[in-house]
């Protein structure tokens, strides 16, 4: 699972590192990115590649209440492609978000210590996302996606048993392709980065109130 996450980078600067020109909606930079937050994306439509901002937790075009994006901010690889809630959008609408580093919580005993995970010497990646549009009736659309997972690698092993999807550059143009419909090819794209170049140390509880947005969320516990 990946339930927070953190992007510090203003968006001029992550459209830059991904050599974007166009942005049609810009992001704060945030220590503590949760569930129901805006958060920055990658998309191709078919005329391009822009840097937008969607709403973090999927709701799928047949929904009836957005509640229920609130329960689908992750979708699992090995589910994806049958799942309703993620099934057409893994197909048709597939995006990047954008990330510099992400959390996990470390069961000891009867608590849980938060870690900080990060790419050594990498300013910002991307998970494989997804992303759907939603109208209310007689509402604006709202434009929200979900983060794939995948079982973890080895160096994730001992913090949580899943991990978020981060995807390769060189993957990145047949994941954002509205025009492959290959299933298999896609599938293949879903699986744990090398261990190598990972880093993790633990951080304060400060970090488990969604409030707290704020340089103290990513410092090592002392």
């Amino acid at each position: 699972m990946c339930g927070r996450f953190t992007v510090r980078l203003p968006s001029p600067d992550l459209a830059a590192a991904f050599g974007i020109a166009e942005t049609a909606r810009e992001t704060a930079p945030s220590f503590n990115v949760a569930p129901g937050r805006v958060v920055p994306v990658v998309v191709d439509e078919g005329e391009g590649r822009r840097l937008d901002a969607f709403r973090w937790g999927l709701i799928p075009h047949w929904a009836k209440d957005p509640s229920i994006g609130e329960r689908l901010i992750n979708a699992r690889a090995e589910t994806v492609a049958e799942k309703p809630a993620f099934r057409q959008a893994f197909l048709r609408r597939r995006c990047l978000i954008l990330a510099d580093g992400f959390y996990e919580w470390k069961a000891e005993g009867t608590r849980k210590t938060p870690y900080f995970i990060s790419l050594d010497g990498v300013p910002v990646f991307a998970f494989a996302g997804l992303w759907e549009h939603w109208t209310p009736p007689g509402g604006e659309p709202v434009l929200s996606c979900a983060i794939l997972t995948v079982e973890a690698n080895a160096f994730m092993r001992p913090i949580h048993h899943r991990m978020p999807v981060i995807l390769p550059p060189e993957s990145y143009g047949a994941w954002l392709d509205p025009h492959n419909g290959d299933r298999q090819a896609l599938l293949a794209l879903l699986k744990p980065c090398p261990s190598e170049g990972m880093r993790a140390h633990p951080v304060s509880s400060f970090v488990n109130a969604a409030r707290h947005d704020s340089i103290q969320c990513v410092l090592p516990l002392e």
